[in-house]
């Protein structure tokens, strides 16, 4: 699951070097956290949020009987900061 996100997430952004899916596997379903670079979540989100929608029913539509969930992992603002 985490390579079809990765190819769909790195075909729209313009840094695709910083996309990040972390898989985790449940009994039941399986949780995809996507993180990229801070100027590409409007790109990734999409207006409304229509392409992460969009994004979601592929997955959704290729896990199967698992449940597959993605959360886009927004960068904190204060990263760097202590």
């Amino acid at each position: 699951m985490s390579e079809l996100v990765n190819f769909l997430v790195r075909s729209l952004v313009s840094r695709p070097d910083a996309v990040r899916v972390n898989e985790v596997q449940g009994e039941a379903s399986i949780l995809l956290e996507l993180a990229v670079d801070a100027a590409d979540l409007e790109r990734v989100k999409g207006p409304d949020g229509e392409t992460l929608r969009a994004i979601r029913t592929v997955l959704s539509a290729a896990s199967g009987r698992r449940k597959a969930v993605l959360e886009l992992v927004e960068p904190s603002s204060d990263a760097g900061e202590e």
